[in-house]
């Protein structure tokens, strides 16, 4: 008779679990289960191993122990100076309290989704209160900080703890992007014609400075070019007039022979009084 009761408990056991409603479940060292009753919960199950339920009536919801990653993909938000920006964050939570949990959200997928409606609300509301250049700046550490205080006391009332709230990436809209690309092109076009301008004047007064230089210094040359040379004639009249002194005779006849030469070139035609002074050394010679 026993024998045949534990067959039949065994059959029984059998057709449950054929059926999907098995009066065990194993929980994995990284999760809590909240045994649920009719929709009520019944207990909190936190160590590891198999478990026993009752089958058809109690149903098992888990909940991961281990620290999780809030990742979404990028939203807009609107900051203080009315720009847009393409926000791509992430943020690091766990679940402190399985039953708080449940209570409001009875599975771990709809406690994501409102802790996604929490800081995305903080997010827009912190992010807001900044301009642009402090958001991508190094008070962005400090402004996240304040986002993950505020949505971690938010969450906190649904058994949610956030520890941490970071930006990956803050970009421009497409379209704002080519605004502002479009503004920098602009700005570096206007600083170039600007530079060039003052490149093309400063190039003027350098020609302008070398150019008085230039004429100060052909100037200067000049002005000692006809110093020497007035010096250079000044002693060759001294000379000159030193030789002429020493033998006024020769002196002359070297400055006639001089003249005849320079004169007398070939095929020269003169027409001269014979008394012509100029004659005299030839008068001196035929005779």
């Amino acid at each position: 008779m026993k024998q045949n009761l534990l067959v039949g408990i065994i059959g029984v056991l059998i057709l449950l679990v054929v059926l999907g409603a098995s009066p065990f479940f194993i929980l994995d060292l990284t999760q809590t289960a909240i045994v649920v009753q009719l929709g009520k919960p019944k207990r909190t199950v936190t160590e590891p191993g198999l478990k026993f339920k009752l089958p058809f009536v109690q149903e098992v919801r888990y909940f991961d122990k281990r620290l999780l990653d809030y990742d979404v993909p990028a939203r807009e938000v609107i900051t203080q100076d009315k720009k847009t920006i393409l926000i791509d964050n992430f943020a690091k939570w766990k679940i402190v309290d399985p039953l708080e949990v449940y209570k409001a959200f009875q599975t771990q997928r709809g406690a994501l989704q409102r802790l996604d409606d929490i800081i995305y609300s903080e997010l827009r509301v912190e992010l807001g209160r900044h301009e642009l250049s402090e958001i991508v700046s190094a008070n962005r550490l400090l402004i996240m900080s304040e986002v993950a205080k505020r949505a971690n006391e938010k969450a906190s009332k649904y058994g949610l703890e956030v520890l941490d709230v970071r930006i990956k990436r803050a970009d421009l809209p497409e379209q704002n992007a080519k605004a502002v690309f479009d503004r920098m092109q602009a700005e570096r076009e206007r600083i170039a014609k600007q530079y060039k301008a003052e490149g093309a004047e400063e190039a003027q007064k350098i020609r302008s400075d070398a150019e008085k230089d230039r004429e100060i210094l052909l100037a200067d040359a000049y002005k000692t070019a006809q110093e020497i040379r007035g010096e250079g004639d000044a002693k060759a009249y001294k000379i000159y007039a030193d030789a002429y002194r020493q033998d006024p005779q020769f002196f002359e006849f070297v400055r006639s022979m001089e003249a005849y030469r320079k004169t007398f070139s070939k095929d020269t035609t003169m027409v001269l009084s014979p008394d012509s002074e100029f004659l005299q050394f030839l008068k001196r010679r035929k005779r």
